[in-house]
């Protein structure tokens, strides 16, 4: 996904610019980080006192420069307004929140407003289209067979939470002005891999894998995540 990400920030804003990130929903930073030590500015979200904590943690052991270029605030993203102007900045970061929300709409009306005209939002949300592929994969047909009608699913953390559909996001994104402008699947073959397993020696082949049938139809119509970037008009 940060190869994705990079591409679109590449495409999309001059060589060597300053960008305006605000990283909603940051968790221990790993985004907000990448993204400050390319340079950028910097302001991560995040509701979650140990994320909260493991990201400033995190962040104390950058080098001075680094540090200066990122700002921490507690929040859950809903109340954006309140802390910052509209247009306030270039790139919006929503990755792994909206499973969270179980009205996204407001939460996604909210970040367009804090793009500047021409600023990208960019999404990571569970494919609704493709729950039934990991119990399927697991040998749980009942719970796939489920799943094909279903816009809700237990994560990995035992929580009951919610999928996106690409065509609602799609209407959803244009409804807010920021249009939908590329979209890609992630982990399209390593979904059922677990959170414990080693990394293997052919981990660039892997990725080269995954990058690839992340941006090819059909595979990645049934990629775990989808990756969705708009673009505010």
């Amino acid at each position: 996904m940060a190869r994705q990400l990079e591409e679109q920030i590449a495409g999309r804003f001059p060589v060597g610019q300053r960008l305006r990130v605000l990283d909603v929903g940051m968790g221990q930073g790993t985004q907000a980080l990448r993204l400050a030590r390319a340079g950028h500015q910097v302001t991560g979200v995040e509701k979650d006192p140990k994320m909260l904590d493991a990201a400033r943690e995190a962040l104390a052991a950058e080098p001075e420069g680094i540090r200066a270029r990122v700002r921490l605030f507690e929040s859950d993203g809903r109340d954006t307004g309140v802390h910052f102007l509209p247009g306030s900045f270039d790139v919006v970061l929503c990755h792994g929140v909206l499973m969270y929300v179980e009205l996204p709409d407001a939460l996604l009306a909210g970040l367009a407003r804090m793009l500047a005209p021409g600023g990208l939002l960019s999404l990571l949300v569970r494919n609704g289209d493709a729950l039934a592929m990991r119990a399927g994969i697991a040998g749980d047909w009942a719970g796939a067979l489920g799943a094909f009608d279903s816009d809700s699913y237990t994560n990995r953390l035992g929580l009951d939470v919610r999928a996106d559909r690409l065509s609602a996001l799609t209407g959803t994104l244009a409804g807010i002005g920021a249009p939908l402008h590329a979209w890609y699947g992630v982990r399209v073959f390593t979904d059922t891999a677990s959170d414990e397993a080693e990394i293997p020696s052919d981990v660039d082949a892997l990725l080269a894998v995954e990058e690839r049938a992340g941006r090819t139809d059909p595979y990645r119509q049934v990629a775990a995540l989808l990756h969705l970037c708009g673009v505010r008009g």
